[in-house]
């Protein structure tokens, strides 16, 4: 399908970087270990291949996030040297762009409305089947999400920490085997009116020109879509690295839902030697640097994919978490 959407900034096409990366944290919950670590690799990864690093707020989901948290994300950040090139994109000023190709979809007949309720898809066994593709809905009919269509298969990657990757299994109730990678029509725009987060990250990841994303293993089993969505839109899918996530128990990473303990900026030196042991690189010392800077400055020319650890997750101390500290 020939790309209809005009999605890169200028200044992008101007630069064509050849590696752009960048964090996405949801300022819903302030940073904890985990989401460290991930700033930091995706930090290193892009300063490691002489690129660009960028930041983006992904407020989306506007109800969720909690006022002032931005802020404290970004200073975080900063105290811990990891400063970012350009301006912060936060998605919640970016509405109408995300509504500009949602009507352009519409009009090239790639979208359609749709009235199934949750329930409904349960009925069908978990997974969406199609029942409004071809109905004509429009939003005369009421309260309805908006849906891609998605005629591309699931297909394996190489990802760039983790090697091959395949495709996650789907129950498809009544299926056959042969039909396992076929992907359902992603809700783009939700009964609520918000942007859904599969379309945004795909559209703003093309608009600001990133190249590569560096991200925990929490979200490989939905990078296969993420590819699907962006070469249904006309793009290029992007190179995809992950790493370990940090739990603090089997299948609990690190989560603002778990409580996990926000970060001391008074100790960004030894958070990130932290961070450095619990990627791999356990060569590193504390004792050894004297400051934030030079610690990044050695750890930029350290910074190795091959000697990142390979395992979905990795346990850490409880006191990462004040769940266990609450009565």
């Amino acid at each position: 399908m020939p790309n209809i959407f005009n999605q890169h900034s200028e200044s992008d096409l101007d630069s064509n970087p050849k590696y752009t990366g960048r964090f996405a944290p949801s300022p819903s919950g302030q940073l904890h270990f985990g989401s460290l670590v991930t700033a930091l690799a995706s930090y290193l990864d892009a300063k490691h291949h002489n690129g660009k690093w960028l930041v983006r707020m992904e407020d989306i989901d506007e109800p969720r996030c909690i006022s002032g948290t931005d802020t404290a994300i970004l200073h975080t950040l900063e105290a811990h040297g990891l400063q970012w090139d350009g301006e912060v994109m936060y998605q919640s000023k970016q509405h109408s762009r995300y509504q500009e190709v949602v009507n352009a979809l519409l009009h090239h007949q790639q979208a359609y409305y749709c009235s199934c309720t949750r329930r409904m898809i349960k009925a069908m066994g978990g997974t969406y089947n199609g029942h409004c593709r071809d109905k004509g809905l429009t939003p005369s009919n009421g309260q309805l999400a908006i849906r891609l269509k998605l005629d591309t298969p699931l297909a394996p990657f190489t990802d760039l920490i983790m090697g091959e990757v395949g495709v996650p299994h789907q129950k498809l109730a009544g299926h056959r085997v042969e039909e396992a990678h076929r992907i359902e029509d992603i809700t783009i725009k939700r009964r609520d009116q918000l942007f859904s987060y599969n379309l945004v990250v795909v559209l703003d990841d093309v608009f600001q020109g990133v190249t590569h994303v560096i991200r925990g293993c929490d979200l490989i089993d939905v990078t296969p879509l993420h590819r699907c969505v962006h070469q249904s839109l006309g793009y290029q899918p992007l190179e995809y690295g992950h790493i370990p996530v940090a739990a603090i128990a089997p299948g609990r990473k690190l989560s603002k839902q778990n409580h996990a303990t926000p970060i001391e900026c008074t100790t960004a030196l030894k958070n990130l030697v932290n961070a450095l042991h619990f990627l791999g690189f356990t060569e590193v010392k504390q004792q050894d640097f004297n400051s934030v800077d030079s610690l990044l400055s050695f750890a930029v020319s350290l910074w190795n994919r091959k000697k990142v650890v390979k395992t979905p997750e990795i346990i850490v101390p409880r006191h990462e978490s004040t769940y266990y500290s609450v009565p």
